[in-house]
C-alpha cells in the first residue's frame, strides 16, 4: 500500500511539472490597416513578432471604408489602423473600436504623381483640366481617403465637371499608384509614402494644396479580448514602430 501511494504521488508530481513546463499557447492577432500602410506595417509586423515570441500578426490591407464594412459585418479584427481621422471617427461612431485605446501614430501628405516617362507635368488642379491630361487616377470616393478628398478639392475649385470624365477609379491607393507606374494614366493622387515606394517609376508633380497633412490613427477593436492587440498598438506608437515608419517616409506627429 505504501509503495502504491508513493507511485501515485510521484506520478502526480511528474504530471504537474510536465504541465507547468509546457510552452504558452500561441496567440494570433488580426490587424486591419489602410493599403497605404502595406510596406511599413509588414516591417512592424516582423519586428513585433521577433520581440513577442508566441504572437503571430496577420495583416489585412484594404481601403479604410471597406475595412470598416468588414468589421461591421462581423469579420474578426483586433486592431484597426486608418489613413485618416474621418474613417476612424466613423468606426468609433459605429461602436467598432475601443475609444480608450485610440492613438495617432504618424502623418502623411497627398501628392500628385505622373509616370516617369509621361509628358504631362501638372502643377495644380487647374492643370488637370487641360486637354493634355486625358486620364487621372484616384481612389473610390466612398471608401478611400484620397478619392474622397480629391473629389472635394475639384468640386470646391469648380473643376469637377471638367475632369469627371477623365477619372479612372481604383479600390485602394496602391492600385492608383500601379496605374501611374504602368503609364496607364497621365496623373494620379497618392500619398507621399506611396510615391517614395515607387521610386524612379513615378515623378512627384506637386504636393496637393488645400489638404492638411493626414493624421493616422490606430485603435484596438471592441470585439478584441487580446492583450497582444494592445501591446501591438503600444509597439506601433513606441520607438521601434516609429523608427520603422520613418524608414518608409511617414512623418512625425
Amino acid at each position: 500500500m505504501l509503495r502504491l501511494r508513493l507511485f501515485i504521488l510521484t506520478l502526480g508530481l511528474f504530471g504537474h511539472l510536465l504541465f507547468s513546463s509546457a510552452p504558452a499557447q500561441a496567440e494570433e492577432i488580426i490587424v486591419s490597416a489602410a493599403a497605404s500602410l502595406s510596406n511599413a506595417m509588414a516591417q512592424v509586423k516582423q519586428t513585433f513578432e521577433a520581440s513577442h515570441p508566441g504572437v503571430t500578426v496577420v495583416v489585412n490591407f484594404g481601403a479604410a471604408g471597406a475595412l470598416i464594412h468588414q468589421m461591421e459585418s462581423g469579420a474578426p479584427v483586433d486592431v484597426f489602423a486608418s489613413a485618416d481621422q474621418k474613417f476612424m471617427n466613423e468606426a468609433e461612431a459605429m461602436g467598432l473600436v475601443d475609444v480608450s485605446t485610440r492613438r495617432n501614430f504618424a502623418r502623411n501628405v497627398m501628392v500628385l504623381v505622373v509616370p516617369a516617362g509621361g509628358k504631362a507635368s501638372p502643377a495644380s488642379l487647374q492643370d488637370l483640366a487641360a486637354p493634355g491630361v486625358q486620364r487621372i487616377a484616384m481612389g473610390n470616393t466612398q471608401t478611400t481617403v484620397l478619392g474622397r478628398d480629391a473629389r472635394a478639392l475639384f468640386q470646391a475649385a469648380g473643376l469637377w465637371p471638367a475632369v469627371q470624365h477623365k477619372i479612372i477609379y481604383a479600390e485602394t491607393v496602391r492600385q492608383v499608384l500601379d496605374y501611374a507606374v504602368r503609364g496607364e494614366v497621365d496623373a494620379a493622387f497618392v500619398f507621399a509614402t506611396d510615391a517614395k515606394q515607387a521610386g524612379a517609376k513615378v515623378r512627384v508633380a506637386t504636393q496637393v494644396e488645400g489638404v492638411q497633412p493626414f493624421l493616422l490613427p490606430v485603435a484596438v477593436t471592441k470585439a478584441s479580448k487580446s492583450a497582444a492587440a494592445r501591446a501591438f498598438v503600444d509597439y506601433l506608437c513606441g520607438p521601434e514602430g516609429q523608427a520603422a515608419l520613418r524608414g518608409f517616409g511617414f512623418l512625425k506627429l
